[in-house]
C-alpha cells in the first residue's frame, strides 16, 4: 500500500513539473480547468489542437508517467 501511495505521489510530482515547464501559452499559464476539459463538441476539439492544449496536455501526462516510473523505481530499490 505504501508503495502504491509513494507512486501517485511521484506521479503527481511529475505532473507539477510538466505544468510547471510545459504549461505555458505566451508566457501565461493555462488554467487546469482548460487542461483537464476532455471530450467536448468539433470545435472545442478543432481548438484544443489548433492552439496546441492537446500537445500540452500530453507532454505533461508524458511527466506524470515518468513521474510514476521513477516512483516505481525508488520503491523498489529503497524497499523494506
Amino acid at each position: 500500500m505504501q508503495k502504491i501511495v509513494f507512486i501517485l505521489i511521484c506521479a503527481v510530482i511529475g505532473m507539477a513539473i510538466g505544468y510547471g515547464v510545459f504549461g505555458k501559452i505566451a508566457g501565461h499559464y493555462v488554467s487546469v480547468n482548460s487542461l483537464l476539459s476532455f471530450g467536448g463538441n468539433a470545435l472545442q476539439s478543432a481548438w484544443s489542437s489548433v492552439s496546441g492544449l492537446a500537445e500540452m496536455r500530453n507532454k505533461i501526462l508524458l511527466c506524470g508517467a515518468g513521474g510514476a516510473v521513477v516512483g516505481f523505481l525508488l520503491s523498489t530499490r529503497f524497499k523494506k
